[in-house]
């Protein structure tokens, strides 16, 4: 099963799994086609375009791998380009799960499939078409001239018959892989942010095996190699040696890039692990990274857990840097309530009060100029922040319109924005060191 490799050009197989919109099954049926390969002996890396934090954790549960985001804008190409080939030179088989429909973006994952050579495999929810599914099917594949749209699957498939019905039509160029299912048992659970987290869906792995049972064995031949040569400019790495980073990481707190962390790790920091939620007291440190996640879900408990509170206020008084992205940016707050109306008092070291609405507040991409380097991410909340503070910087959108502020409160950086440390070294680190170090 092994692929032939170069040092220097490493190829495996390669897809690129997209469809016509959101809300087509990508995410399972790629984490099936992960499991499938998988439970067949092969090394699948699986990659996410975008910036997006919950399908990754499914598709890690999948593979057995770290997943890592893939984006033209946030990561740059480079990254992208260094992060593809470590994994072929591993890997028997690459997976890279698309965001929203194949053409939507700016970049999509269509031109991230033309980048790097990627054959698309499209999954079309079938569940309300018969022979206009190969209608679909043609435009996709013809659409833009050198983007090869290689595979197919259809989702959703009612019966035997209607499998028929849908392949009738499918352009000879394009490989048919059968059909996937509505089978109730192996769809996953959403909230207001996507999925929920792998880690609370207690029968995941079960689910998974049986989603990757039911797709058809055409799904076992694999694609054609895509070569992955190395990008001509290494990563940079600040020195961090030494540095002690606490990283709040539980049910509250769980939307941390895997990139940041090996990016962290690289430049010399150690780094702690703890729980906002269950301990008492944190780890020897000189730096705090609160992350995103779902600070409202679990507010008694963070408001009840006094200790924490007071080592974390402590940790400020001291003049130590806390990084707040986010979910950690409203348990920052003075308060927060949730969409229920209950309010809770929480760490008080960001003036203001945070409140979670229905409705989403800001989606998308953005980039904020700061000392050492303009810094890419994004955001995405439900949740609106009242304060009088006024913003040290304020990012922008990647066609120029506001974003997210940026607040500065002694040695607390707050930000919704979520960082992408790699896409800017010099001003990463400086979140994590002492002002008086870092001029």
């Amino acid at each position: 099963m092994d692929t032939p490799r170069q040092e220097d050009a490493p190829a495996c197989p390669a897809y690129l799994i997209s469809a016509p919109s959101s809300g087509q099954g990508k995410t399972l049926v790629t984490a099936a086609l992960a499991r499938r390969h998988r439970n067949a002996g092969r090394k699948v890396r699986v990659f996410k375009v975008g910036p997006d934090f919950l399908d990754p954790m499914v598709l890690e549960v999948a593979s057995g791998a770290p997943v890592h985001q893939l984006d033209l804008f946030m990561c740059g190409e480079a990254q992208c380009r260094a992060l593809l080939h470590e994994a072929a030179r591993e890997a028997d088989l690459i997976l890279v799960e698309g965001a929203m429909g194949l053409f939507d973006g700016d970049p999509s994952a269509a031109d991230l499939a033309e980048r790097f050579g990627f054959p698309v495999l499209a999954v079309v929810d079938g569940s309300a078409m018969a022979q206009t599914f190969g209608a679909l099917v043609h435009g996709l594949a013809t659409y833009r001239p050198g983007l090869e749209v290689h595979a197919v699957i259809a989702n959703r498939v009612g019966s035997a018959r209607h499998a028929e019905l849908l392949e009738q039509g499918v352009p000879a160029s394009v490989k048919w892989l059968g059909t996937f299912p509505r089978e109730a048992g192996v769809t996953l659970p959403e909230r207001h942010l996507g999925l929920v987290q792998a880690a609370e869906v207690a029968d995941l792995g079960a689910r998974l095996d049986r989603a990757a049972s039911l797709l058809s064995d055409a799904v076992l031949d694999l694609p054609p190699p895509v070569s992955f040569p190395a990008p001509e400019v290494p990563e940079e790495s600040p020195n961090l040696a030494g540095l002690r980073i606490a990283i709040a990481r539980d049910e509250a707190f769980a939307f941390i890039y895997h990139a940041n962390l090996r990016w962290l790790e690289r430049a010399g920091a150690q780094l702690a692990f703890f729980s906002p939620l269950h301990d008492a007291r944190l780890p020897d440190c000189e730096a705090i990274w609160l992350p995103g996640g779902y600070p409202e879900l679990h507010l008694q408990t963070l408001a009840a857990n006094a200790p924490m509170l007071e080592a974390i206020r402590a940790h400020h008084a001291a003049d130590r840097p806390i990084l707040a992205e986010c979910g950690g940016m409203l348990y920052a707050c003075a308060s927060l309530t949730d969409v229920e109306g209950y309010r809770a008092d929480l760490l008080g070291l960001l003036e203001g009060h945070a409140a979670m609405q229905r409705r989403f507040a800001a989606l998308g991409m953005q980039h904020i100029a700061l000392p050492g380097g303009t810094l890419r991410g994004h955001t995405f909340h439900y949740s609106r922040l009242e304060t009088g503070l006024v913003p040290e910087a304020r990012a922008s959108t990647p066609d120029g319109r506001d974003g997210e502020a940026l607040y500065r409160v002694g040695s607390l950086t707050a930000s919704y924005m979520h960082g992408y440390f790699p896409s800017a070294p010099e001003a990463a680190a400086r979140f994590f060191v002492q002002a008086s170090t870092s001029d």
